[in-house]
C-alpha cells in the first residue's frame, strides 16, 4: 500500500491485513498503551469538510503512536483555490511524513496523491469514505469473528459511506444489500465493481427498493444521514422522501434477533434513526465510533516505513 484513498484500490488480503492490525492495535493499548511505532513522524491533516471523529481519531492515533498531528483548517489552505492541489501536495511532502485530507471532490484526493511524494489518506470524499469502512469491518468482525457469509444492509441514501460498506462487504465475502428511494441510488460505476468483487469473494449484492425486504436475516442494519455535506440545499426536499426508510424499533425487529445496527455519526435523531434504537441493545454507534481510532491506527502504521 502507497496510498489509502478507496477501498476498491485493496485486496481482501490488505484490508483483511488492516483489520488484524488493527485489532492488535487496540488489544494493546488497551492493556498496556501501544509502543512508538511512529515515532518522529508527522501527520497533515487537510480538512475542506469539518469532523468531530476524523480530526480528533486521526490525532490520537499519531499520539498514541508516538508521533504528532497538525490541523490545517479549510482557510488555512484552500485546497484547489489559494493554492494548487499539485503545489499542496509538493509542499506538505517537505515538512510530514503522511497526509490524510477530508475534501468534497474525490478527485482533489486522487490529485494529492499523485503529485505528494507521501503516504496519502483519504479522510472522506463525496466519492467514498474508506476509513469509515475499515472501522466498520472491525466492528462486524469483532461482534461475528467474520464478514464472510453475513447479511449487512444498508438502509439510506447511497452515499460515499454505502459505497465503501458495499465495496469491504464485497470483498471480504459478505452479501450487502441496500434499500433506497428512486433517484438517490449508489453510483453505476461504484455497484459494477461492487458486483466484480462480490463475484470473486463468494460474496452478493442486491440493491431493493423496499427497507422491509432488504432487512430481512441481517445481521447487520446500518443507516447514514439522509442530507450529507454539500447538499444542504436538498435538505427539505429529502426530508419528503426518506422517511419511510427510518431505521426504528419496527424495522430492527424484522431482522434476526442477533442484529447490529450501526451508524457513521453524526445521527439526526428522529429523522433516518430513533432515540430508541440509537441508545438500545442493538446500537454499536459508540464502539464503531471508536474503532475510528484503532483502525487508522492500522492505516498510519502499514503506510509508513
Amino acid at each position: 500500500m502507497n496510498n489509502f484513498l478507496t477501498i476498491a484500490d485493496c485486496s481482501p488480503q490488505e484490508l483483511q491485513g488492516l483489520l488484524d492490525l488493527a485489532l492488535e492495535l487496540k488489544q494493546e493499548y488497551k492493556s498496556q498503551g501501544n509502543p512508538p511505532l511512529l515515532k518522529g513522524k508527522a501527520l497533515a491533516m487537510v480538512f475542506q469538510k469539518p469532523s468531530l471523529r476524523t480530526r480528533v481519531s486521526f490525532e490520537m492515533a499519531m499520539q498514541h503512536l508516538g508521533g504528532h498531528a497538525l490541523y490545517l483548517s479549510p482557510f488555512e489552505i484552500g485546497l484547489g483555490k489559494r493554492e494548487s492541489i499539485a503545489d499542496v501536495a509538493r509542499v506538505l511532502s517537505g515538512y510530514v511524513d503522511v497526509i490524510m485530507a477530508r475534501v468534497f471532490e474525490h478527485a482533489h484526493v486522487v490529485e494529492l496523491a499523485k503529485w505528494a511524494s507521501v503516504p496519502v489518506i483519504n479522510g472522506l470524499s463525496d466519492y467514498s469514505h474508506p476509513c469509515q469502512a475499515l472501522a466498520d469491518a472491525l466492528t462486524i468482525l469483532e461482534e461475528f469473528g467474520a464478514l464472510k457469509g453475513l447479511n449487512i444492509t444498508y438502509v439510506g441514501d447511497g452515499n460515499n459511506v454505502a459505497v465503501s460498506l458495499m465495496h469491504i462487504a464485497a470483498k471480504l465475502g459478505a452479501n450487502f444489500t441496500i434499500a433506497n428511494p428512486a433517484g438517490y441510488d449508489l453510483p453505476e460505476a461504484a455497484v459494477k465493481l461492487g458486483y466484480e468483487f462480490a463475484q470473486a469473494s463468494g460474496g452478493s449484492i442486491r440493491l431493493l427498493r423496499d427497507p422491509h425486504e432488504a432487512v430481512r436475516e441481517a445481521h447487520v442494519i446500518y443507516t447514514d444521514t439522509w442530507t450529507s455535506m454539500g447538499q444542504e440545499e436538498e435538505a427539505e426536499q429529502r426530508r419528503q422522501v426518506f422517511p419511510p426508510y427510518q431505521v426504528n424499533a419496527q424495522l430492527v425487529a424484522e431482522a434476526r434477533p442477533d442484529v447490529i445496527v450501526m451508524h457513521c455519526l453524526p445521527a439526526h435523531r428522529g429523522e433516518e434513526i430513533t432515540d430508541e434504537v440509537a441508545d438500545g441493545p442493538p446500537s454499536r454507534l459508540f464502539p464503531q465510533a471508536e474503532n475510528r481510532l484503532h483502525a487508522q491506527k492500522a492505516i498510519l502504521v502499514r503506510l509508513l516505513p
